[in-house]
């Protein structure tokens, strides 16, 4: 069933109508020419909603439960995906997928958040907010690909790491920078994909990377936007203006330098064709891992530190 957010509505009735049309055709109506005139009308509705998105309305593009999550990612990219489970330390966390497959001709170590899908997968999956150790397995699985010569791909989705007095108490934000210093400090490619939500330290603990790249409808921000209303307004309301503030869409975040490609979603976002969209995202990542591939460790290290500490000098 498809859901449709609040924008949509204009092609909701639209769809409906053409659904309506088809009931029809079952009691023998020809019906070709009105579907085509309406699928005419809906692509340019969708053309002209997506066409001029707002900061808001792309953060709930970006959180639509029909998105392609790292489970989907996994299944039509990579070959012979091998999960790996657990962080030698406390547990296993189900909000963060690690596993080694091959995408292409290469071997790679895949990492990233899992939302889940419905209500018992969210909430296994605690609707993608890692505890400390699901970043300490993410680390676990980076050393590996190290020691291994693999390079790394982390698919990124979270509104943030959870903040849980359980994760408080197991040292959420050790782990987060630990993940960090791991990605800065790792001596084979790393690229990272925002392919939802990027929220926060829970984000960043996996994007600090040779070559971070976003989805055209996903957001990457310091903090969600209803968090910055209730901090700075005391108002979650005003999470719309919070979203404009905080410059958390692709197209902002690539003006600033802060990522270096936006990866085209189909019309409609990625919700309307998760197959197309997971095709053009394996497409540039292919790409990238090619153009990285062969680089000195020491090599990898020093520009990915450089690229970060050289952001925003220029603005």
């Amino acid at each position: 069933m498809q859901v449709y957010l609040d924008f949509e509505k204009p092609v909701a009735e639209l769809e409906t109508k053409i659904q309506e049309l088809r009931r029809l055709s079952e009691e023998g109506a020809d019906i070709a020419p009105e579907v085509e005139q309406l699928q005419g009308k809906i692509h340019e509705a969708l053309k002209d909603t997506y066409g001029r998105l707002s900061a808001w309305q792309k953060t709930q593009v970006a959180r639509h439960q029909d998105r392609p999550h790292f489970g989907d990612y996994v299944a039509r990219l990579a070959e012979d995906f091998v999960p790996l489970a657990g962080d030698r330390t406390f547990a296993e966390d189900p909000a963060m997928q690690v596993g080694m497959g091959r995408i292409g001709r290469r071997s790679v170590m895949l990492i990233g958040h899992e939302k889940g899908r419905g209500t018992e997968g969210r909430v296994k999956h605690n609707f993608g907010m890692a505890r400390p150790e699901g970043y300490r397995k993410a680390i676990r699985g980076m050393k590996l690909a190290e020691r291994f010569g693999l390079p790394v791909i982390t698919l990124i989705d979270t509104a943030g790491a959870y903040p849980g007095p359980d994760s408080e108490e197991r040292g959420i934000a050790q782990a987060i920078a630990a993940s960090l210093d791991c990605c800065l400090g790792l001596g084979v490619p790393l690229i990272a994909m925002i392919v939802g939500e990027g929220g926060s330290g829970g984000a960043v603990a996996l994007a600090a990377a040779d070559r971070v790249v976003m989805l055209e409808h996903a957001v990457y921000s310091v903090i969600t936007p209803e968090g910055c209303a209730a901090i700075l307004w005391k108002d979650q309301d005003k999470a719309k203006d919070a979203a404009e503030a905080l410059r958390l869409t692709a197209q902002h975040l690539s003006d600033l330098g802060v990522i270096d490609e936006i990866v085209p979603e189909p019309l409609g976002g990625a919700h309307r064709d998760p197959l197309a969209t997971i095709d053009a995202a394996g497409t540039v990542l292919r790409r990238h891992l090619d153009a990285l591939a062969g680089q000195a460790p020491d090599k990898l290290i020093n520009d990915r530190r450089r690229k970060f500490l050289e952001m925003g000098t220029n603005l």
